[in-house]
């Protein structure tokens, strides 16, 4: 009894300095986001401001142009997620539900893009897109979610299906449907679950997509959240107060967004691992 009340313990525990560890970032940058320049500089640092300047908000919405980056960011995540939700749910309904010759082949190769690293398809990619002129432009970030949606958003579909009786499929073929009408009116409304952590991945990759946008959006007036953030960091200073009132500013609909498919974020995570 003493060993797994002390099992309990330590576990509880461990959670306990595993969630401080997560939540200890975030105060320290709504602490500094609350303190003038001077204070961000002391040391030994300040857990708490000595006066809290709400006003660095306001400054900070004052120096970037959030509205335009705001706007910029959902014209690119916008058709980013109808593309993904539509071509990668397909893509795996093709690997999970139909019968075609090499099909395990195919999916092998799928999975072994995603051991590939993006950084190393750059430069390929950025010669590509600047031959048809298309630099400077959303296309580059945009069009590559209508091409398949993404390996590991492809896996974690097939997976979800897997969990799906095959028996339904199999009815509707009897009473005369199409592939396409059963993945629109059987597998759609089932992988709801699945559907809501590939658009929660998605959303947030986009949002904190640094590198890509900057290497396709070189104006300024294209800017998103990312690339905006990024103009508050001076070559000689920083004002450390003002970046994080920007980072919280940038960070919170993201999370409102993750609070708003938390349960089915949830549950899809559950879901998605359990056949093979």
């Amino acid at each position: 009894m003493a060993t797994r009340y002390g099992g309990r313990l330590f576990t509880y525990l461990m959670l306990i300095l595993l969630t401080l560890m997560v939540l200890l970032p975030m105060y320290w940058i709504l602490r500094t986001s609350l303190m003038n320049l001077v204070e961000t500089m002391q040391f030994p640092p300040k857990w708490v401001p000595s006066a809290f300047r709400v006003s660095n908000y306001t400054d900070v919405m004052d120096r970037v142009h959030f509205g335009r980056d705001f706007r910029n960011t959902f014209i690119i995540i916008v058709p980013v997620l109808i593309g993904v939700a539509f071509t990668s749910s397909i893509a795996a309904f093709s690997f999970a539900r139909v019968e075609f010759p090499l099909r395990s082949f195919w999916f092998s190769l799928v999975i072994m893009t995603i051991l590939l690293p993006s950084i190393i398809t750059l430069v390929p990619l950025y010669v590509g897109w600047s031959k048809l002129g298309l630099t400077n432009t959303f296309w580059p970030l945009i069009l590559p979610a209508f091409f398949g949606g993404g390996s590991f958003n492809i896996f974690l579909f097939r997976q979800f299906l897997l969990t799906i009786p095959r028996e339904l499929d199999e009815s509707a073929i009897i009473d005369g449907a199409s592939y396409f009408m059963i993945y629109r009116k059987i597998i759609l409304p089932l992988i709801r679950p699945a559907m809501v952590v590939v658009l929660l991945f998605t959303f947030v990759g986009v949002w904190n997509d640094f590198l890509g946008q900057l290497v396709y959006l070189g104006r300024e007036q294209l800017y998103t959240v990312a690339l905006g953030l990024s103009t508050l960091r001076g070559a000689l200073n920083t004002p450390y107060n003002l970046l994080m009132a920007a980072t919280i500013i940038v960070v919170f609909p993201a999370i409102i967004v993750f609070l708003i498919g938390q349960r089915y974020f949830i549950e899809g995570i559950a879901t998605t691992g359990i056949k093979g």
